[in-house]
């Protein structure tokens, strides 16, 4: 395996499915184009001998230099706490190594003129980045969108005026389990390389890989180095981004997973329009998955759909009608199984429109027009830098809302987030990070940037900190 290659891979001795990043594999994707049409697409069983002995070559020749390799360096630094104290509460740390890592991975163009798409992952903090095409051409690439909740990203490479060859995006929704399929890239640093499989799945929302989890699942190797590379259909159009196996060795055990073309179709669009954000519709509803349990009691014959816990006043939700204790089981013709598939469906949906939900209440069947909005900015951000004798000074934080946690990429949408640090400040010694959002100072709930200016006003002899990272809520006292 090529040294400082990442992957995504998921752990098989963890109880639930979760990235977890081993340092070998940086790659790219790919994705534009028109999508082909599911009756375009000829399914037959081989009844002969000639048949089966057919050969991919053709496609292979074609889609193949469409596919790239991508080389980045980055600086990175190690570090050292002198306090394992607050290390050990707050994993904080200062000081350090600066050292140059390299990165080897895979990429696919999507348009001519120098669009290319890849995984989140295989980019990620780069400093510099660069695409070599299959005829040994090279270019150096810049980031124009980068999306860590899809672990999408789409760079762009100068031309100099030259087409590239791409591949065209198929509709995902199309592909079928047991549609043949091929997957390209460049597996441990060897060259390019190309396997062969099957669809195993279509919508495999359990994967614990990112927020819109919604994967293409195929027994076609795929190795670290392929992240990014192209999943094709057997006429050589782009169905999926490679982006993690399911692997106990970090390599191939017939389970990877590609990102739909649809949902990489909709960040592409976004990035070639101008956008540096993907825009996210607005669910502006708390929902979580109906159980065997839950299904039982609200008299459905299986578990389907996700149930309203609640709704934000006055947004879109609420004004299609929607309450508390309805189940969502479709989206437009879609059948919604979980959150995932709901917000997949929503987010590929793109804002601007609208859906039919088709919901049950009371076991009577309803549907609803559905707006898909930006999220709102309510509360306002308020940036706020924190000053004084207190364990959150030099701290810049402000209020979440569900516009400002979509900018920043985070799951909460309400309480008060740390958004930087200065570097020499008492926040940064004691570990605090940017993304942390603070519950408690001092026994004192923390629901604004207000109420936290309050709470560091006083001069206690312990400050007790309570924040929550990542889902995890971490707490310390500091004795002044």
């Amino acid at each position: 395996m090529g040294i400082g290659d990442r992957h995504m891979e998921i752990d098989m001795n963890r109880n639930s499915w979760a990235p977890t990043w081993a340092v070998i594999g940086l790659g790219l994707m790919a994705a534009f184009g028109g999508f082909a049409r599911a009756e375009e697409t000829t399914r037959a069983i081989p009844t002969s001998m000639h048949q089966i002995e057919l050969s991919f070559a053709d496609v292979v020749r074609k889609a193949a230099p469409a596919v790239v390799n991508i080389y980045s360096k980055r600086t990175v630094r190690t570090a050292f706490s002198d306090d394992m104290l607050f290390k050990k509460f707050f994993g904080g740390g200062g000081g350090g190594r600066e050292r140059v890592q390299s990165a080897l991975g895979s990429g696919v163009i999507v348009r001519a003129d120098g669009i290319i798409v890849t995984n989140h992952h295989v980019i990620d903090g780069a400093d510099e980045i660069v695409v070599a095409l299959a005829d040994r051409r090279e270019f150096e690439a810049k980031v124009i969108l980068d999306d860590e909740r899809t672990d999408l990203a789409v760079l762009r490479v100068n031309t100099g005026g030259k087409s590239l060859p791409y591949l065209t995006f198929h509709d995902s929704d199309a592909a079928e389990v047991g549609d043949l399929v091929l997957a390209i890239g460049n597996p441990f640093g060897v060259g390019q390389t190309v396997t062969s499989g099957i669809i195993s799945a279509t919508a495999r929302t359990q994967a614990g890989i990112n927020d819109y989890g919604f994967f293409i699942q195929t027994d076609a190797a795929i190795n670290p180095g392929n992240s990014g590379g192209a999943l094709l259909t057997v006429d050589g159009k782009l169905v999926g981004i490679n982006t993690a196996i399911y692997s106990r060795s970090g390599g191939s055990i017939g389970i990877g997973f590609a990102i739909p073309s649809n949902m990489v179709k909709v960040v592409v669009d976004t990035a070639a329009g101008g956008g540096r954000q993907l825009a996210r519709p607005w669910l502006s509803m708390d929902v979580q998955d109906v159980t065997a349990e839950m299904a039982q009691t609200l008299g459905l014959e299986r578990p389907v759909g996700v149930i309203v816990k609640t709704l934000a006043a006055g947004g879109p939700a609420q004004q299609a009608g929607l309450e508390r204790g309805d189940v969502i089981t479709k989206i437009d013709t879609f059948e919604v199984s979980d959150v995932q598939t709901l917000r997949f469906r929503a987010a590929t949906k793109g804002v601007g429109g609208s859906v039919t939900l088709t919901y049950l209440r009371g076991g009577e069947t309803r549907t609803a027009n559905f707006k898909l909005v930006r999220p709102v900015e309510n509360p306002p951000r308020h940036l706020t830098a924190i000053s004084g004798r207190n364990p959150l000074q030099g701290a810049t934080v402000a209020n979440l809302s569900p516009a400002y946690a979509e900018e920043l990429q985070v799951d909460e949408t309400s309480g008060v987030i740390v958004v930087e640090l200065s570097r020499r400040s008492i926040a940064a010694r004691l570990g605090v990070r940017p993304g942390d959002i603070i519950l408690e100072v001092n026994n004192r709930k923390i629901t604004s940037v207000d109420a936290l200016k309050e709470a560091v006003k006083q001069t206690p002899r312990t400050w007790d900190l309570a924040v929550n990272r990542h889902g995890q809520t971490l707490r310390v006292s500091i004795s002044d």
